[in-house]
């Protein structure tokens, strides 16, 4: 996980996962619409698994 993602994750989270998968870009995009944090912490999980 490098800085970029990092920063990107916290800035705008589904792009932050843009190559992990349309799955987990769907995923992390209902969660920021649910709230800006539960996205960001569901980013970093996705980031962190790979």
């Amino acid at each position: 996980m490098s800085i970029f993602r990092v920063i990107l994750s916290v800035i705008f989270p589904p792009l932050a996962v843009f190559d992990k998968g349309c799955g987990s870009i769907l995923i992390v995009l209902l969660l920021t619409l649910c709230g800006w944090i539960p996205g960001v912490i569901g980013a970093l999980v996705i980031l962190n698994k790979s």
